[in-house]
């Protein structure tokens, strides 16, 4: 296939924004691929900012950045993402250059545990603000779950919203899958 899949899609985003040395942001650490893949993006000099409000979500992350060697880029807190702007010290506002949402539910966790739209929308408003120009924020939308119809819409509302002087939204997707197939808004700071 030449047309690249959502995930690495999302992956190429990040990778075209952020730099070694960049301050980063994995807005729902999940199973900690994200959290690993940034660390390894930013290396040494730069730092990953993580965020869940399942505990087990932030062992395995923690668990998947010590194996990688890679626990000493990253900061996981456990809490929302509604949260980044105040637990992400002061001195890297105006610094993040990517960030990253997988929207939905955890895999292989409680299903009725769920993202929210207005805990994300709060969330991106505060990144808006946050991020450096050119800065890329990724939302992977899981939409197939109860309430997942409604965070997509109320996100897709939401970003169409956004001020084109503030920044470009893209939304990518595939439109002839089944299933609820996951989409891609990308939002770049100008």
């Amino acid at each position: 296939m030449k047309i690249d899949k959502i995930l690495p899609f999302a992956k190429n985003l990040l990778k075209k924004a952020v730099q070694p040395g960049d301050i980063v942001i994995d807005a729902t650490v999940g199973n900690g691929n994200d959290t690993v893949f940034l660390a390894d993006l930013v290396g040494e000099s730069g730092h990953v900012y993580g965020f869940d409000i399942q505990e087990e979500a932030i062992a395995s992350s923690k668990e998947r950045l010590n194996q990688q060697s890679l626990a000493g880029r990253a900061t996981v807190f456990h809490s929302g993402h509604e949260h980044l702007s105040h637990l992400i010290p002061d001195i890297d506002h105006g610094k993040v250059t990517g960030a990253i949402f997988n929207l939905g539910y955890l895999p292989g966790s409680d299903k009725t545990i769920v993202t929210r739209p207005e805990t994300t929308i709060a969330a991106i408003q505060q990144l808006l603000k946050m991020m450096a120009a050119e800065g890329i924020i990724v939302l992977v939308i899981y939409h197939g779950h109860k309430g997942g119809a409604e965070e997509r819409d109320s996100l897709l509302h939401f970003c169409q919203q956004i001020d084109q002087k503030t920044a470009h939204v893209l939304q990518y997707q595939f439109i002839n899958q089944q299933n609820h197939p996951a989409f891609i808004i990308a939002i770049e700071k100008i």
